[in-house]
């Protein structure tokens, strides 16, 4: 980072804010690093830390001289040492409400050994910006997981009307708090990678990252089901290994909805096997369909007859 001298100070900034940057201060004394990312992530006490690293280059400057502030919204303010990092200062910046952006510079004061209180010098910094983003998404927890998988995303500035997409698919998605969302992998084709998105109809989709779905298999017995209205039948479906964190989600679809009366299917955290109860409703002949497990589509007959 350049350094300038302050010689006509705060009247000559905003002339000089505009072309700042192709300025250079000769024989300089100090270098100053911001160490503050452009981009800040929301939090809930509202205070963003700008730090700076000021480390002197001439052998006869007067460290315990050296004073570090940032002007930010026209105020200087004091910026204090840090405790554990060599050379670093910081300040807590209270961003007002409504804002996500501010610009702001460094203004250090320093002396040399021989110098008496009053010959103290100033150099400012070029002008800095940060941003504060109040929507955003970290890395997933897991990147990689069989179709049904529940997976957990954590971020900020989530809303019930979010969606997560994996490419261009649409996953059951479920709204737990503005600062995390989860979704179950939905019947894709396995052995391949998908781009993560979280996104709804008046926000910016957020990129999450790349979540790559295993291929699994599960079986089902009995292989057909064949009952009478009101009559109720158990159905068990095995997994090959231990059900994911959260749980499997089995997405069973049927083409005789009025008469197949089932639970939703989720195989326990850990577990191999859940077994649930089918009773059948209206007379009628079709399937269960699974999508997204084996080789392809898994398919259980199912008949319903008249008492």
């Amino acid at each position: 980072m350049h350094l300038l001298r302050l010689s006509q100070a705060r009247s000559a900034f905003l002339a000089l804010a505009g072309s700042i940057s192709l300025l250079l201060l000769t024989g300089c004394n100090l270098t100053v690093t911001n160490l503050t990312p452009d981009i800040l992530r929301e939090n809930p006490s509202q205070l963003y830390t700008i730090s700076v690293r000021v480390k002197p280059t001439a052998r006869n400057l007067d460290r315990s001289s050296i004073l570090v502030s940032v002007v930010i919204d026209g105020k200087d303010q004091a910026m204090h040492k840090s405790a554990q990092i060599p050379d670093v200062y910081e300040y807590d910046h209270p961003l007002p409400q409504g804002r996500d952006e501010a610009a702001y510079y460094f203004l250090v004061r320093y002396r040399f050994n021989n110098d008496t209180p009053d010959q103290t010098l100033q150099v400012y910094s070029e002008v800095q910006h940060l941003k504060v983003v109040r929507r955003y998404a970290l890395p997933m927890e897991a990147n990689r997981g069989p179709v049904g998988a529940r997976v957990n995303i954590v971020g900020g500035g989530f809303t019930p009307q979010d969606g997560v997409y994996l490419d261009a698919t649409a996953a059951r998605t479920i709204y737990e708090s503005p600062s995390s969302i989860s979704f179950f992998v939905p019947p894709v084709a396995p052995g391949q990678n998908y781009n993560i998105a979280v996104g709804s109809g008046g926000s910016t989709t957020l990129s999450v990252g790349v979540f790559r779905v295993d291929p699994t298999g599960v079986t089902i017995a009995p292989a057909v089901v064949a009952i009478r209205q009101g009559q109720q039948q158990s159905l068990t479906f095995t997994l090959p290994t231990p059900a994911p964190k959260g749980g499997l989600l089995l997405d069973i679809t049927t083409d005789i909805p009025e008469s197949v009366i089932m639970p939703e299917v989720v195989v326990p955290e850990g577990a191999t096997t859940v077994t649930i109860t089918v009773q059948g409703g209206k007379a009628g002949a079709g399937a269960l369909y699974l999508k997204g497990f084996g080789q392809g589509d898994l398919t259980v007959p199912v008949s319903v007859s008249a008492q």
